[in-house]
Protein backbone atom coordinates (compact mmCIF):
# COMPACT_ATOMS: atom_id res chain seq x y z
CA UNK A 1 0.00 0.00 0.00
CA UNK A 2 1.38 3.22 -0.87
CA UNK A 3 1.37 6.43 1.33
CA UNK A 4 -1.80 7.76 0.33
CA UNK A 5 -4.07 4.90 -0.98
CA UNK A 6 -7.04 4.53 1.53
CA UNK A 7 -7.37 1.41 3.36
CA UNK A 8 -9.78 -0.90 2.50
CA UNK A 9 -11.96 -2.03 5.02
CA UNK A 10 -10.70 -5.30 5.30
CA UNK A 11 -7.29 -3.55 6.22
CA UNK A 12 -7.97 -1.20 8.79
CA UNK A 13 -10.27 -3.65 11.03
CA UNK A 14 -6.94 -5.73 10.73
CA UNK A 15 -5.00 -2.71 12.44
CA UNK A 16 -8.44 -2.32 14.82
CA UNK A 17 -8.29 -6.23 15.94
CA UNK A 18 -4.31 -6.22 16.67
CA UNK A 19 -4.63 -3.20 18.77
CA UNK A 20 -7.85 -4.39 20.46
CA UNK A 21 -6.39 -7.83 20.77
CA UNK A 22 -3.14 -6.69 22.70
CA UNK A 23 -3.43 -7.38 26.12
CA UNK A 24 0.19 -8.23 28.78
CA UNK A 25 0.08 -11.67 28.64
CA UNK A 26 1.50 -13.28 32.07
CA UNK A 27 1.91 -16.49 30.86
CA UNK A 28 3.37 -18.16 27.55
CA UNK A 29 4.37 -21.48 25.74
CA UNK A 30 7.81 -22.42 25.43
CA UNK A 31 7.30 -22.64 21.61
CA UNK A 32 10.59 -20.69 19.66
CA UNK A 33 10.08 -17.65 17.80
CA UNK A 34 12.32 -17.65 15.12
CA UNK A 35 14.85 -14.46 14.81
CA UNK A 36 13.78 -13.40 11.23
CA UNK A 37 10.08 -13.19 12.93
CA UNK A 38 11.64 -10.81 15.68
CA UNK A 39 13.97 -8.74 13.44
CA UNK A 40 10.86 -8.11 10.93
CA UNK A 41 8.39 -7.07 14.46
CA UNK A 42 11.49 -4.49 14.85
CA UNK A 43 11.75 -3.50 11.19
CA UNK A 44 8.71 -2.40 11.27
CA UNK A 45 8.20 -0.83 15.01
CA UNK A 46 11.10 1.16 13.72
CA UNK A 47 9.11 3.19 11.33
CA UNK A 48 7.53 4.62 14.97
CA UNK A 49 8.05 8.24 14.74
CA UNK A 50 10.22 10.07 16.72
CA UNK A 51 11.27 13.87 16.75
CA UNK A 52 13.37 15.50 14.29
CA UNK A 53 14.20 11.44 13.12
CA UNK A 54 16.69 10.75 15.82
CA UNK A 55 15.03 7.18 16.39
CA UNK A 56 16.18 6.75 20.45
CA UNK A 57 15.83 3.40 20.71
CA UNK A 58 18.08 0.73 21.52
CA UNK A 59 17.08 -3.01 21.53
CA UNK A 60 19.05 -5.91 23.22
CA UNK A 61 17.40 -9.57 22.32
CA UNK A 62 18.17 -12.11 24.61
CA UNK A 63 17.47 -15.99 24.25
CA UNK A 64 18.41 -19.14 25.51
CA UNK A 65 21.47 -19.42 27.57
CA UNK A 66 21.38 -15.33 27.69
CA UNK A 67 17.92 -14.77 28.82
CA UNK A 68 17.91 -17.91 31.58
CA UNK A 69 21.18 -16.74 32.87
CA UNK A 70 20.04 -12.79 33.25
CA UNK A 71 17.07 -14.08 34.68
CA UNK A 72 18.76 -16.49 37.39
CA UNK A 73 20.78 -13.68 38.49
CA UNK A 74 17.79 -11.65 38.80
CA UNK A 75 15.71 -14.10 40.70
CA UNK A 76 18.26 -14.44 43.17
CA UNK A 77 18.47 -11.05 44.15
CA UNK A 78 14.66 -10.78 44.36
CA UNK A 79 14.91 -13.91 46.69
CA UNK A 80 17.43 -12.33 49.06
CA UNK A 81 16.13 -9.43 50.92
CA UNK A 82 18.99 -7.55 52.15
CA UNK A 83 20.23 -7.85 48.67
CA UNK A 84 16.96 -6.62 47.32
CA UNK A 85 17.31 -3.65 49.41
CA UNK A 86 20.12 -2.60 47.51
CA UNK A 87 18.68 -2.50 44.51
CA UNK A 88 16.32 0.37 43.52
CA UNK A 89 14.80 2.31 40.02
CA UNK A 90 16.68 4.70 38.50
CA UNK A 91 13.76 6.65 37.09
CA UNK A 92 10.39 7.23 38.73
CA UNK A 93 8.17 5.19 36.32
CA UNK A 94 5.01 5.68 39.02
CA UNK A 95 3.85 8.74 40.91
CA UNK A 96 5.76 9.63 43.90
CA UNK A 97 2.31 10.79 45.37
CA UNK A 98 -0.99 8.87 44.20
CA UNK A 99 -4.11 10.01 43.74
CA UNK A 100 -7.72 9.20 42.21
CA UNK A 101 -8.49 8.18 39.54
CA UNK A 102 -5.04 6.11 39.31
CA UNK A 103 -4.37 4.35 42.33
CA UNK A 104 -8.07 3.32 42.15
CA UNK A 105 -7.34 1.54 38.82
CA UNK A 106 -3.56 0.51 39.83
CA UNK A 107 -5.52 -1.48 42.82
CA UNK A 108 -8.45 -2.83 40.70
CA UNK A 109 -5.90 -4.27 38.55
CA UNK A 110 -4.16 -5.75 41.07
CA UNK A 111 -7.40 -7.34 42.93
CA UNK A 112 -8.23 -8.46 39.48
CA UNK A 113 -5.13 -10.51 38.26
CA UNK A 114 -4.64 -11.49 41.92
CA UNK A 115 -8.63 -12.99 41.95
CA UNK A 116 -7.80 -15.07 38.97
CA UNK A 117 -5.08 -16.59 40.58
CA UNK A 118 -6.77 -16.79 43.96
CA UNK A 119 -4.37 -14.84 45.78
CA UNK A 120 -5.80 -13.82 49.17
CA UNK A 121 -5.55 -10.26 50.57
CA UNK A 122 -2.21 -10.15 52.94
CA UNK A 123 -0.84 -13.98 51.42
CA UNK A 124 2.65 -11.95 50.81
CA UNK A 125 4.51 -15.21 49.76
CA UNK A 126 2.39 -15.61 46.68
CA UNK A 127 2.09 -12.29 45.90
CA UNK A 128 6.22 -12.22 45.73
CA UNK A 129 5.90 -15.45 43.98
CA UNK A 130 3.77 -13.90 41.33
CA UNK A 131 5.48 -10.98 40.91
CA UNK A 132 8.73 -12.70 40.49
CA UNK A 133 6.94 -14.35 37.81
CA UNK A 134 8.25 -11.11 35.67
CA UNK A 135 11.75 -12.31 36.20
CA UNK A 136 11.54 -15.61 34.14
CA UNK A 137 9.22 -13.14 31.93
CA UNK A 138 6.71 -15.47 32.31
CA UNK A 139 8.34 -18.21 30.64
CA UNK A 140 8.32 -16.58 27.56
CA UNK A 141 11.17 -17.57 24.69
CA UNK A 142 12.15 -13.95 23.89
CA UNK A 143 13.46 -11.41 26.23
CA UNK A 144 13.62 -7.82 25.02
CA UNK A 145 15.62 -4.98 27.07
CA UNK A 146 15.50 -1.63 25.87
CA UNK A 147 17.92 1.29 26.34
CA UNK A 148 18.23 5.10 25.68
CA UNK A 149 20.98 7.35 25.37
CA UNK A 150 21.48 9.47 28.67
CA UNK A 151 21.65 12.78 26.65
CA UNK A 152 18.36 11.93 25.14
CA UNK A 153 15.45 14.34 27.05
CA UNK A 154 11.56 13.73 28.01
CA UNK A 155 10.37 13.99 24.08
CA UNK A 156 12.36 10.57 23.92
CA UNK A 157 10.95 9.52 26.31
CA UNK A 158 7.56 9.81 24.42
CA UNK A 159 8.81 8.68 20.58
CA UNK A 160 10.20 5.46 22.57
CA UNK A 161 6.39 4.65 24.08
CA UNK A 162 5.62 4.19 20.20
CA UNK A 163 8.15 2.60 19.27
CA UNK A 164 7.46 0.28 21.89
CA UNK A 165 3.69 0.18 21.51
CA UNK A 166 4.80 -0.62 17.43
CA UNK A 167 6.16 -3.87 18.96
CA UNK A 168 3.09 -5.33 20.23
CA UNK A 169 1.18 -4.63 17.80
CA UNK A 170 3.28 -5.60 15.30
CA UNK A 171 3.80 -8.90 17.36
CA UNK A 172 0.04 -9.45 17.48
CA UNK A 173 -0.42 -8.81 13.57
CA UNK A 174 2.13 -12.20 13.46
CA UNK A 175 -0.02 -14.08 16.02
CA UNK A 176 2.01 -13.25 19.03
CA UNK A 177 1.65 -11.73 22.46
CA UNK A 178 3.78 -9.48 25.09
CA UNK A 179 4.11 -7.90 28.25
CA UNK A 180 5.98 -4.83 28.69
CA UNK A 181 8.08 -4.87 31.95
CA UNK A 182 8.86 -2.20 34.16
CA UNK A 183 9.88 -4.52 36.58
CA UNK A 184 13.45 -4.90 35.19
CA UNK A 185 14.47 -0.93 36.13
CA UNK A 186 14.81 -2.11 39.39
CA UNK A 187 17.32 -4.24 38.45
CA UNK A 188 19.22 -2.16 36.12
CA UNK A 189 22.92 -2.64 37.36
CA UNK A 190 22.74 -6.19 36.99
CA UNK A 191 21.11 -5.76 33.52
CA UNK A 192 23.63 -2.93 32.30
CA UNK A 193 26.21 -5.90 33.48
CA UNK A 194 24.99 -8.77 31.77
CA UNK A 195 24.10 -7.06 28.64
CA UNK A 196 27.72 -5.11 28.81
CA UNK A 197 26.32 -1.67 28.23
CA UNK A 198 28.39 1.51 28.21
CA UNK A 199 27.77 3.94 31.14
CA UNK A 200 26.28 6.44 28.01
CA UNK A 201 23.10 3.89 28.55
CA UNK A 202 20.00 3.85 30.95
CA UNK A 203 17.55 1.35 30.71
CA UNK A 204 14.25 1.67 29.83
CA UNK A 205 12.26 -1.48 30.37
CA UNK A 206 11.91 -4.78 29.45
CA UNK A 207 9.35 -6.81 27.43
CA UNK A 208 8.45 -10.77 27.09
CA UNK A 209 7.48 -12.29 23.86
CA UNK A 210 6.21 -15.35 22.58
CA UNK A 211 3.09 -17.20 22.23
CA UNK A 212 0.20 -16.67 24.95
CA UNK A 213 -0.63 -19.76 26.75
CA UNK A 214 -4.17 -19.80 26.11
CA UNK A 215 -4.92 -22.17 29.20
CA UNK A 216 -3.10 -19.73 32.03
CA UNK A 217 -6.11 -18.32 34.40
CA UNK A 218 -3.97 -14.89 34.63
CA UNK A 219 -4.14 -14.93 30.52
CA UNK A 220 -7.64 -14.67 30.32
CA UNK A 221 -7.28 -10.85 32.24
CA UNK A 222 -9.20 -8.12 30.63
CA UNK A 223 -8.50 -4.34 31.76
CA UNK A 224 -10.81 -2.09 32.01
CA UNK A 225 -10.99 1.28 29.46
CA UNK A 226 -12.53 4.58 30.17
CA UNK A 227 -15.06 5.38 27.24
CA UNK A 228 -13.76 8.00 25.13
CA UNK A 229 -16.00 10.50 27.31
CA UNK A 230 -14.42 9.96 30.23
CA UNK A 231 -11.21 11.49 28.81
CA UNK A 232 -12.11 13.70 25.49
CA UNK A 233 -13.01 17.18 25.47
CA UNK A 234 -14.25 18.44 21.88
CA UNK A 235 -14.07 22.35 22.06
CA UNK A 236 -15.61 23.50 18.54
CA UNK A 237 -16.43 27.18 19.44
Amino acid sequence: MSLFDKPSPEAAAAVDAAIESRHSMRAFLPTPVPRETVEDILRVASRAPSGTNTQPWQVHVLTGAARQRLSERILAIYDDPEELATHSEEYAYYPREWASPYIDRRRKVGWDLYGLLKIAKGDKVRMHEQHGRNYSFFDAPVALMFTIDRVMQQGSWLDYGMFLQNIMIAARGRGLHTCPQAAFTQFHRVIAEELRLKPTQMLVCGMSLGHADPAATENSLITEREPVAGFTRFIET
